[in-house]
């Protein structure tokens, strides 16, 4: 092991110190995971119960210690019952990641190494201008726009479309008379993948102005990378999901930004590096330009009364 340091009579090491690190990473992203739900607290529940059998344990009480000792005993296979949803979307999230995406992997590596991707553009007037008739009417509706996968498994749990993106389709789907409106729309590629698509619904606790359409798009939000757009159905207000965080009563010109910001993140980010870039060469050119605008100032200072002491003789 590389030597880092000593403290006392611990040593440690280089290779301590990233396990540390690594292990409070994992830490964190669990607890991110459990915030705002009830596993938050059936974890502290479990805590507690840990706590009470090393106090008795200490005290030497062995009934109780004994019948404590057994649950602990099966501690791993309790907490996998207990948390078997946290679980699933951590393993969600790690696989939600753009290496995984749909094709194939090493096209997936290239285009995380590539300094600029292969962004179409998409359309998004017809979905702004549905959404705002929608919540004119007070027509209730979900969106799902993604722009890494179609999203397979949600779009067979509803129907097939392949349609061009269309407002008069998208408020035909939404009528409230339509076989279709529900469910949620999943948009791919600037196309309706599907309709009537049924969705995951949240497990936290959520305000109760927000009823199950709300739930189900923030739950989509956190099992997947996408993009949620509901009206309400008794407000009409408009509301964007994302990474489970819900912007509730949007205007039409701030629903328009949180599409395009959603679609071309990483478009922006590879555009301002290059621009960080450009800027830094042409700074440094400039600084190397400057010492010799000055040396050539300096050779034409001594030269200038002379020629002036010239002109008046």
């Amino acid at each position: 092991m590389i030597l880092g340091f000593n403290i006392g009579f611990l040593e440690i090491g280089w290779v301590d110190i990233i396990d540390i690190f690594l292990f409070a990473i994992l830490l964190y992203q669990v607890y991110k995971l459990m915030k705002g739900s009830v596993a938050i607290k059936v974890f502290l529940g479990f805590l507690v119960l840990y706590l009470i059998y090393l106090m008795v344990k200490a005290a030497e009480m062995e009934l109780i210690s004994n019948v404590l000792g057994q649950f602990m005993g099966v501690g791993v296979l309790a907490a996998i019952i207990l948390f078997q949803q946290e679980i699933r979307k951590f393993l969600l999230l790690l696989g939600r990641t753009s290496i995984f995406n749909e094709g194939n992997l090493f096209d997936n590596f290239k285009s995380i190494w590539s300094s600029k991707g292969n962004y179409q553009k998409a359309d998004v007037t017809p979905l702004i201008e549905a959404a705002k008739t929608l919540g004119g009417t007070n027509t209730g509706a979900l969106i799902v726009i993604s722009k890494n996968s179609e999203l397979k498994f949600f779009a067979e749990s509803g129907d097939r479309l392949d349609a061009v993106i269309s407002k008069r389709l998208l408020m035909a789907i939404f009528n409230k008379y339509s076989p279709l409106h529900d469910g949620a729309v999943i948009i791919y590629n600037n196309k309706i993948i599907a309709a009537r698509c049924i969705l995951p619904v949240t497990e936290r606790e959520v305000p109760a102005q927000f009823g199950l359409r709300h739930r189900a798009g923030i739950g989509m939000s956190e099992n997947t990378d996408a993009l949620v757009v509901a009206v309400s159905e008794e407000t009409g207000q408009i509301s964007t999901m994302r990474n489970g965080t819900i912007f509730h009563n949007l205007s039409t010109q701030e629903l328009r930004k949180a599409i395009n910001e959603y679609l071309y993140e990483d478009a922006k980010e590879t555009t301002s590096t290059d621009n960080v870039l450009k800027k830094a060469k042409q700074e440094g050119s400039t600084k190397k330009e400057e010492p010799k605008k000055k040396e050539e100032a300096k050779k034409e200072q001594p030269n200038s009364p002379v020629k002036e002491s010239a002109k008046a003789s």
